[in-house]
């Protein structure tokens, strides 16, 4: 395997270009956590022309309801969830300038659309890494929505979060190509 990019948040769109389906990536800054019921908020809030909890230009958000906190830890297991499930929210928020997701499971043809015509990249977490993962993030702050519980957002402060680029802007889609490259071995 070759060696993993480290990459810094916010993302530029010089850093989303660099980005090819299939790179292993190490992030490092500041990442947001939403799930389905946050997103929801978030596309309501821009819909409505409200202020965001946080500024969408360069941001990363990782689909994940992370567990409690153990005692001296910022966070519990943190691994990502099924990231279809945002969809319907997610071409609205690239729009508005998010340009990058953290998940697991394909992405819709909507969003891949949206991907490549305002720039951003979708990297796939490994599911049943949640400790190990976990270890990335050193700082966890609900920052918006906290009766939602686990899904409320969170700013989290991450060091070399490991992922892959699952889909980039270039049209590259690691869950089309990596199934033929194992056909053809």
């Amino acid at each position: 395997m070759s060696e993993r990019k480290k990459i810094t948040t916010p993302l530029t769109q010089e850093t989303v270009a660099g980005l090819k389906t299939g790179d292993g990536v190490m992030i490092s800054g500041q990442i947001y956590t939403a799930r389905d019921a946050a997103h929801k908020r978030l596309v309501d809030l821009i819909n409505e022309g409200k202020e965001l909890p946080f500024d969408l230009e360069g941001s990363v958000i990782y689909y994940v309801g992370p567990a409690p906190a153990p005692p001296g830890y910022p966070i519990g297991s943190a691994g990502p969830t099924t990231s279809y499930r945002m969809d319907p929210y997610a071409p609205l928020l690239i729009e508005h300038g998010m340009r990058g997701m953290i998940g697991k499971g394909q992405r819709g043809p909507e969003v891949l659309e949206a991907m490549h015509k305002h720039g951003a990249v979708y990297f796939a977490a490994a599911g049943g890494a949640a400790a190990l993962i976990a270890r990335s993030i050193k700082k966890a702050e609900v920052i918006a929505y906290p009766e939602l519980g686990a899904e409320a957002i969170r700013l989290l402060e991450v060091e070399d979060f490991p992922c892959i680029v699952a889909n980039d802007i270039h049209g590259g889609n690691l869950f089309v190509e990596g199934p033929a490259k194992y056909a053809e071995a």
